[in-house]
This record gives C-alpha cells, sequence and structure tokens, in this order.
C-alpha cells in the first residue's frame, strides 16, 4: 500500500493539489497527507461528511441518490469526490463513505468501503472489502484511497505525456 509520503510526493511531481471529502474516516485522509512534512503545498483542504444531510448540502451529492442508494454507494463516493474537487478547487478529490462497524449500516456489513478519486480525466472508484475493528477498516480505506489517488496520478501522466 502506498504512503502518505509517496501520494505527497507524486502530487508534487504532477504539480497537482488535492482535497479530501470523507464520511467513515472522518479526516485521517487528510491527516495522514498533512502529517507529511511539505503538504502544504499538495493538499488544499477537506470537508468531513459524516451525515448525509452534510453530503447534500457542502458536497452536492443529489438527495434522490442518497435516498434511492443510501450513502454507502459508489455514485455516492464519486459524486462526492466530484464536489469536493469543485468547491475546494483542487486538481483532484479524494472521497471515502462505508461501514467501519461493529454493526451493519443501511443492510451492508462492516468493512463495506467505496472510495473514489476524481481528477482531470475523470473519475476512479473502488469497492473495498475489509474485514477487522473499526480501526483497521478506516485505516485500510485510508491506505487504499492513497494508493489508489498514486496509481490515478501515474496513469493520467502516462496519458498526457502520451
Amino acid at each position: 500500500m502506498t504512503s502518505a509520503v509517496e501520494a505527497v510526493e507524486a502530487l508534487r511531481a504532477a504539480g497537482a493539489t488535492v482535497a479530501t471529502a470523507e464520511s467513515l474516516t472522518g479526516g485521517l485522509v487528510c491527516a495522514a497527507l498533512v502529517d507529511v512534512s511539505g503538504a502544504s503545498d499538495v493538499v488544499r483542504g477537506g470537508i468531513i461528511a459524516y451525515a448525509a444531510e452534510i453530503k447534500t448540502t457542502m458536497l452536492g451529492v443529489d438527495a434522490d441518490l442518497i435516498v434511492e442508494r443510501g450513502t454507502v454507494d459508489a455514485e455516492v463516493a464519486e459524486a462526492m469526490a466530484r464536489g469536493v474537487l469543485a468547491r475546494i478547487g483542487a486538481t483532484y478529490g479524494l472521497a471515502t463513505t462505508g461501514v467501519a462497524g461493529p454493526g451493519d449500516s443501511e443492510g451492508k456489513p462492516p468493512g463495506t468501503v467505496h472510495i473514489a478519486v476524481a481528477g482531470p480525466l475523470g473519475v476512479q472508484t473502488r469497492l473495498l472489502a475489509l474485514t477487522g475493528d473499526r480501526e483497521s477498516i478506516r485505516s485500510g480505506t485510508v491506505a487504499a484511497l492513497l494508493s489508489l489517488l498514486v496509481a490515478t496520478l501515474g496513469e493520467e501522466s502516462r496519458i498526457v505525456r502520451g
């Protein structure tokens, strides 16, 4: 898995910035990034959108989508990533939504997590099926999202250089 140091270095090398929209991670992604010396060059900020109405009011997620699909959904993660990208004005928007446990939520078991990275060439989403306690699910989500970000940066730089 990718570390926050690697993610910050990849963002810096790409001349890119990032913003986070976090539900189940509650700010852990942004905190991991800003723990890295020099992160202020690439981190623009974040929105913790734990409640459904914050996802709609602060990030622009369609309320009907949440009513129809629930908050633990790939399209919600995508909308969150696009929303934070637009509202904070970064090159990349990152999002997390899911179930950390210990019990089910919205009929989905703990460890069901959706992550998303929105950038200049579109949005990448991933469904994670993590195991363990709340802490390990949340930290596993951070690691997976940072890995997806670095992979996206690498892929987009190859496409642009072409």
